[in-house]
């Protein structure tokens, strides 16, 4: 059903004016946008928490966009990668596998209070007599999907760092399709851990689809960069250029609020940093170098299915 949704989505896109070379950011060709699906929030949700700072960019560039959620991280990278988006916000992971299929550049990367990272967890239950990562051996965990660098690889990442493998030390393991649906098993009783960035659990505990009183932290990643905003490789040189700008200046700018500049989960941020580099990417993935295809492909087979 994942392929499906991915492959309908993907033929949806294909009925907009569908050449990217013939958008140009005007009225009659706006460049399309894909978000990858938040979490905690309904797709028109996702959409909502970004259309200000869009809309500012359009007040302040002259350019003009049209928004779409993505049905999963996969059919985000798709958009970007088969010309049918202009411009993404993206994972960190689901970034350098786009950027390292030669479709995506890097534009800009939120920033609050001099910080452009955020950081990912691992849960469980207080009563589950877990208290660190290591307690997790032998247990059951649920992750995100594998592009998704705070649900799935910076998690693993501390995991290993524990000294447990998870394709062989858990009992159980199982990958959904967000941050939520793992925080929402594991309140429920039907696994012993859950990996999730801190923004997509407090978005969840507020939302009233987890009681956080009852969860806590028995792991914490190392700062991860910030999901950023790309253009598609394809996009003309001068509108990138132009784009990227806009979006470093849009915090000085007249006329616009603090509520206009927003980033993951819809939260106020202070800028858009565009002195970001891929350098700095890879050095935040270092060390988890280890979680590369293979790696994930094995967890994959272990957990047999997506949930």
């Amino acid at each position: 059903m994942r392929i499906i949704a991915a492959l309908l989505f993907i033929w949806m896109l294909g009925t907009l004016p569908a050449l990217a070379q013939a958008r140009d950011g005007s009225v009659r060709q706006p460049l399309e946008v894909i978000l990858i699906p938040a979490d905690g929030g309904t797709e028109d949700g996702t959409r909502a928490d970004f259309l200000p700072l869009f809309n500012a960019l359009t007040k302040t560039s002259g350019l003009h966009f049209r928004v779409r959620v993505g049905q999963s991280y996969a059919a985000a990278i798709e958009a970007v990668c088969t010309g049918l988006a202009d411009v993404a916000w993206l994972g960190p992971t689901s970034y350098r596998e786009a950027r390292d299929r030669g479709c995506a550049e890097l534009l800009a990367v939120e920033s609050t209070n001099g910080s452009a990272t955020y950081f990912a967890g691992i849960f469980a239950l207080k009563d589950s007599g877990i208290s660190s990562a290591q307690d997790l051996r032998g247990r059951s965990v649920a992750f995100g999907p594998p592009q998704s660098a705070s649900s799935f690889v910076f998690p693993i990442g501390i995991l290993l760092d524990a000294g447990i493998d998870p394709r062989k030390d858990l009992s159980q393991v199982r990958i959904g399709d967000s941050h939520t649906s793992g925080l929402v098993a594991l309140d429920n009783g039907l696994v012993d851990g859950a990996a999730a960035s801190f923004v997509s659990f407090e978005r969840a505990a507020n939302s009233g689809a987890i009681d956080a009183s009852r969860f806590r932290i028995v792991g914490r990643s190392a700062p991860i960069p910030n999901p950023p905003m790309v253009s598609a490789q394809a996009l003309p040189p001068a509108v990138k250029s132009r784009l990227r700008a806009a979006l470093g200046a849009l915090h000085e700018q007249p006329g616009i609020s603090a509520d206009d500049i927003r980033g993951y989960g819809g939260k106020r941020v202070d800028r858009y940093d565009i002195t970001i580099t891929d350098d700095d990417f890879e050095t935040a993935f270092r060390p988890v170098a280890g979680v590369d295809s293979a790696f994930t492909a094995a967890l994959v087979r272990r957990a047999g299915t997506y949930r």
